[in-house]
């Protein structure tokens, strides 16, 4: 299945993009700041997340032992 298919004739997602305007754009969209605070949080999150090699580069053969090293790595993160 082509992505162009794919894109078609999926369900659509009740999602938003919460990106902020390009500065010379000439029509601006608006922005929700708070939704974009909480935006960035998440991909920072992803960012310390994907620094563990082991996750980012999933070694793991089995869902399980990936789900195993996705939680450890978690943990570590928390304590931090």
């Amino acid at each position: 299945m082509t992505p162009v298919i794919c894109a078609k004739t999926s369900p659509p997602k009740r999602a938003l993009a919460v990106i902020p305007n390009n500065p010379s754009r000439a029509r601006k969209y608006p922005l929700d700041k708070h939704l974009y605070a909480q935006r960035h949080l998440v991909e920072c999150c992803f960012s310390k997340f994907k620094q563990f090699r082991r996750v980012a580069t999933r070694f793991e053969k089995t869902a399980r032992n990936y789900r195993a090293v996705v939680t450890l790595a978690v943990i570590v993160l928390w304590m931090r």
